[in-house]
């Protein structure tokens, strides 16, 4: 009878699991989630094709050095890996359920018992009995609940993964800014360096005008002014470049001063502008489009959970004990013990239904959140591009203008030296030409950013092949369902 038991219930087991298999409260697939999105790009359709890892471009072996060291020692990066790893370990805790629990017991138990004999004596029995045994539960997963559970625990730790991408890729762009930003100001430095020689080279000159009586004081005290106001900026620039060397070496996981590997004295060449492909791509482009979908799956998969929590599950136990008054004899007698518990909601205030309700509204919110996401990503490419575009123009028109001061500047100091005019228009063309060439600089940096900035916002596929070690080997992430794909 025992037997047949126990064979009873391994059925209702294999049963129940089958039904549970097709639970009613999977979430519907949702059609096009991320809303209305442009057939293209407003500008550059076409082009070359973009390098996987585009810092490449750059053609400076010391970007890719840092950058690759940054992958591997950037704090924010270490604390993404310990996030991915939490939630790994949530969704394999979350699958536990699913399994039997199975538990062992063992010990020894002391009895005293005091008898009186009819001759009024007491005499007192101790007995020592050993134990040992196993006890098993398992929930049947009825209605897929516990399923459900561990789906949006998979989901959330894929999601954690593709936030580990996103920061990764901002964390190579923003490193990218930093070295061209340092070079600028080195540039910088060099110009003004540049721009101060020759000021003092006209301030000998007046001087030795102003000697000879052919010039006034004035033109002497405007000159050195204007030695003095170059001098001045050299310090702002040495001060920006230290603190962007600071940030730099944070990004990297080192403290400040350390030694950076930047050897390179002048910006490099802006090149032609890639293909941008369709705004479509960006849903499998970027790591931070992936995860506000997956967040939204998720949610969907938490709401079919708190459905099924609502309806009766059913809870097996099983236990097997061995007892005897002796350890040689322990293994002959044995008890098991096979039960059922059904357990069914039926007054709690409405706490299950409003659960249900609040996690439709996180759906909701995860929804609204995965478009304004598609849309954002949309928009940062379109700012991008038009951001290049308009920069290309502008530094071309600067130099245009620069050319043209440089002439007004010539034509200013030969009708000073001829006497024809005071020195104020040469000081005023003095000025512009020399405000114009730092300002060249200031811009060529900013249109190289503004490519960094589209090489971020188109994303890519390289961050999948990150490991903790900062390497490029192929790793797998927590597996969906097959109903999660795409």
């Amino acid at each position: 009878m025992k037997h047949q038991g126990l064979k009873t219930l391994l059925l209702i087991i294999v049963t129940v699991s089958f039904i549970s298999s097709c639970s009613p409260f999977r979430p519907p697939v949702r059609t096009s989630p991320a809303g209305e999105i442009p057939r293209a790009f407003s500008l550059y359709a076409s082009g070359p094709e973009r390098p996987e890892r585009w810092w490449q471009e750059f053609n400076d072996g010391e970007l890719s050095a840092l950058i690759t060291e940054a992958l591997s020692g950037s704090f924010t990066l270490k604390e993404a890996w310990a996030r991915l790893n939490q939630a790994k370990a949530l969704a394999v805790q979350s699958g536990a359920a699913l399994y039997p629990g199975l538990s062992a017991t063992a010990g020894p138990s002391y009895k005293r018992q005091r008898s009186k004999s009819t001759s009024g004596s007491r005499t007192t029995i101790a007995t020592e009995t050993y134990s040992l045994g196993l006890t098993s539960g398992y929930a049947l997963d009825l209605w897929g609940r516990i399923r459900s559970e561990q789906e949006a625990k998979i989901l959330d730790a894929t999601a954690t993964r593709e936030d580990l991408n996103a920061a990764a890729m901002t964390l190579a762009a923003e490193l990218a800014e930093d070295w061209i930003n340092i070079i600028s100001q080195r540039m910088q430095k060099q110009v003004l360096n540049k721009q101060l020689d020759i000021n003092k080279t006209y301030l000998e000159l007046i001087e030795l005008r102003y000697h000879k009586s052919m010039v006034s004081a004035l033109d002497v005290y405007q000159q050195r002014q204007v030695v003095e106001q170059v001098k001045a900026q050299v310090p702002l620039v040495e001060e920006q470049e230290q603190l962007l060397a600071h940030k730099l070496a944070l990004l990297l996981g080192k403290p400040p001063r350390t030694a950076l590997a930047i050897s390179r004295s002048t910006l490099p060449e802006p090149f032609e502008i890639p293909k941008t492909g369709l705004p479509a791509d960006l849903l499998a482009s970027r790591p931070d489009v992936r995860a506000a979908g997956l967040k939204l799956r998720s949610a969907d998969w938490q709401v079919a959970a708190a459905r099924a929590n609502r309806l009766p599950n059913i809870s097996l136990t099983a236990s097997a004990a061995y007892q005897a008054p002796e350890i040689d004899l322990l293994f002959h007698t044995w008890l098991i013990n096979l039960a059922a518990n059904l357990t069914a909601p039926l007054f709690d205030g409405g706490q299950r239904a409003v659960e249900v309700d609040r996690l439709r509204a996180v759906a909701d919110e995860n929804l609204s959140a995965y478009q304004r996401t598609v849309y954002t990503a949309i928009k940062e490419v379109e700012d991008a591009l038009v951001s290049e575009e308009k920069k290309r123009q502008h530094i071309k028109a600067l130099k245009a203008e620069i050319e043209a001061a440089s002439r007004a500047l010539d034509e200013a100091r030969q009708r000073y030296l001829k006497g024809i005019d005071n020195y104020l228009p040469v000081l005023t063309q003095i000025l512009k030409v020399q405000g114009l060439e730092v300002d060249l600089i200031k811009r060529q940096a900013e249109l190289l950013i503004a490519r960094v900035g589209l090489y971020r916002s188109l994303g890519g596929t390289w961050t999948d092949k990150l490991t903790p070690g900062g390497g490029m080997k192929t790793i797998e992430s927590p597996k969906t369902s097959s109903n999660d794909k795409g």
